[in-house]
């Protein structure tokens, strides 16, 4: 935690992309790697000032901070405290330990899904790169979907859906596969496109090459409904199956933008791989 961590190194330990191991890390945990990360440090630090003689400026440095400002203010947000009052003694620091793998008695869960075997398909869309060094940012997403339901992205794609959607009328979020070397990833909200003419501006046509899919359902209001089948789907369904994911694009199936009502329905899509 003291050593400078290179995301790529941490993601081929784990036999994963960097955009991937990222991506599951923050399904599984609940927090990103990167706020892992500095929680950890966070909490070394506050143990180091409180039981040694280091000074604040070499904790900054020693835990990864360029300077001792930056280090106070992510210290006094975490802990609720300032280093110089941590050293003094007698303030009420926080402690975050290390994550650790244990073998455990787990399952016996009932997961309903379904094998798609597509060929190659055209998509239209509206794309957006998404920063991708927190893994996925939720709240970028979530912003990028308002605003296509205002501007009227969503209206227009509608008018490219065909009459063979292989999505079944729906409007979908497309996780496209990230290229290791970037920093971002590209995200877009889409259809299925049928062929027509593209006047609107912003809008793409890309080529979604064949794919093996393993399509879950989804049931209950947005964002909770979805965080939970994803890290059921990630802890459960693909260390017991056959498949595993390849590195595709993902897609995310919406029937309408009702995704308060408890009952919503949706589906996730993961192009996949045989192991």
């Amino acid at each position: 935690m003291t050593e400078p961590i290179d995301y790529e190194e941490v993601a081929k330990q784990a036999y994963s992309s960097s955009f991937h191991f990222q991506r599951v890390f923050s399904i599984l945990c609940g927090f990103t790697l990167g706020e892992y990360i500095r929680m950890r440090r966070l909490s070394l630090a506050g143990s180091e000032l409180t039981a040694s003689a280091i000074r604040v400026i070499d904790a900054a440095v020693k835990y990864g901070y360029d300077s001792s400002e930056s280090f106070s203010r992510a210290f006094t947000r975490f802990h609720g405290v300032t280093p110089s009052q941590a050293k003094h003694g007698g303030a009420a620091l926080k402690s975050f330990s290390p994550l650790s793998v244990k073998l455990i008695l787990d399952g016996g869960n009932t997961m309903d899904y379904r094998i798609e075997t597509m060929g190659a398909f055209q998509l239209i869309c509206k794309k957006k790169q998404v920063s991708g060094k927190e893994e996925m940012t939720t709240e970028e997403i979530t912003r990028f979907w308002q605003a296509c339901n205002t501007d009227g992205t969503i209206p227009a794609l509608c008018k490219f859906i065909p009459a063979d959607n292989v999505f079944g009328n729906c409007i979908v979020g497309a996780c496209f596969g990230k290229d290791a070397a970037d920093s971002e990833f590209p995200y877009a909200v889409g259809a299925h496109y049928n062929g027509m003419p593209v006047a609107e501006e912003g809008l793409a046509v890309v080529e979604i090459p064949a794919h093996t899919y393993v399509a879950f359902p989804c049931v209950g209001s947005m964002p909770e409904a979805f965080e939970r089948l994803y890290q059921q789907i990630y802890s459960e369904f693909f260390p017991t199956s056959e498949y595993q994911p390849c590195g595709g694009t993902d897609f995310e199936v919406y029937p309408s933008a009702d995704v308060n009502n408890p009952n919503y329905t949706c589906e996730i899509w993961i192009a996949v791989e045989k192991k």
